[in-house]
């Protein structure tokens, strides 16, 4: 017989993204309006470790959806990484009488709720804060508009001095495994080029953007580049160094925007969608779902399993690099 649901535990894990306090409030207001108690657990897997339980209520999340981090703190626990680390925490679940858990994060806050629930048949539902948007399943995770609005407003500040000096720029973005950041934001910058990890960048395609440049005797250009290590050196770093070898006539420059883009206050989407997912997310609990991810296709709310959201490579649209290349020309 299915334990009936009195108390659900909600953490953030893993990098934070901004609209993770929006995602929590929701969580916390809906549950409570289910007449569920909340536990907020701090600092991640490492607080269900060491029991950093603190009691939610709905002031304890007032004031907070326009506010960038996690007021659950976060952290990357080693310890849950262990049987050892896992079984101490189920143990904490049960003894603090935790029903349940909802889990903020990215790829490796949800492989270790996918491991979790299966040691210990645990329903977790899992919502996708990451800034990197990796996560299959949905079109859009909580943080990626909002670092995508970060990253145009300093390249828009970037280019100021490009013009001026008739620089090309190597500006670095976040997305070591996946390219949606620098790609998008290249699009929604005028930027000339995106380097990104779904389509390794040769001496030819290189060359073919200096050439492009030429064709408009531009001297001035943005490259925004995905953040994967190219031969030991930071991606910017990289292709900076092969302009300066191969197009010495080139000045090349290099900006890496780093946590600068985790940072700030959330833009207007992403407190819609964190408060969609969080309020679903008690809903599918409701509903007996477990072990699932809420995402978001075509604005719609869907389940999709942990396992799939996190095994399944998301594609980046072919069109984008397409349009792209047409209009930087």
């Amino acid at each position: 017989m299915e334990r009936k649901l009195k108390t659900i535990g909600v953490l953030t894990s893993g990098g934070d993204a901004p609209g993770m306090n929006a995602a929590i409030r929701a969580v916390t207001r809906s549950a409570r309006f289910n007449d569920l108690n909340v536990i907020g657990i701090m600092r991640g897997y490492e607080g269900l470790i060491n029991k950093e339980f603190v009691t939610f209520t709905s002031s304890s999340v007032s004031n907070t959806i326009q506010r960038g981090g996690t007021i659950l703190k976060t952290a990357r626990s080693q310890a849950f990484m262990t049987a050892e680390g896992r079984r101490k925490a189920y143990e904490n679940m049960v003894e603090e009488g935790i029903d349940a858990l909802i889990v903020i994060g990215g790829n490796g806050t949800l492989t270790g709720a996918q491991l979790f629930a299966r040691e210990y048949d645990i329903p977790i539902i899992g919502l996708p804060g990451t800034i990197d948007n990796d996560l299959y399943g949905t079109d859009s995770t909580i943080g990626y508009d909002s670092a995508l609005n970060t990253i145009v407003e300093c390249v828009d500040k970037i280019r100021d001095t490009a013009n001026s000096h008739d620089r090309i720029f190597f500006i670095e973005v976040m997305g070591r495994d996946a390219g949606f950041l620098a790609q998008n934001s290249a699009i929604a910058s005028g930027a000339e080029a995106a380097i990104i990890p779904e389509g390794d960048t040769d001496v030819d395609q290189l060359a073919e953007f200096i050439e492009r440049g030429k064709r408009k005797s531009k001297n001035s250009a943005i490259v925004l580049v995905s953040e994967a290590q190219k031969n030991g050196a930071g991606g910017a770093f990289y292709y900076a160094d092969r302009i300066r070898r191969e197009f010495p006539q080139f000045d090349a420059k290099v900006t890496i925007l780093g946590h600068l883009q985790r940072g700030g206050t959330p833009s207007a989407y992403d407190r819609i969608l964190a408060s969609r997912m969080g309020f679903a997310a008690i809903e599918a609990l409701m509903e007996g779902q477990r072990n699932v991810m809420i995402g978001i296709k075509n604005d719609e709310i869907v389940y999709v399993p942990i396992t799939r959201a996190v095994k399944t490579d998301k594609p980046i649209k072919q069109e984008l690099i397409s349009v792209l290349n047409v209009l930087s020309m």
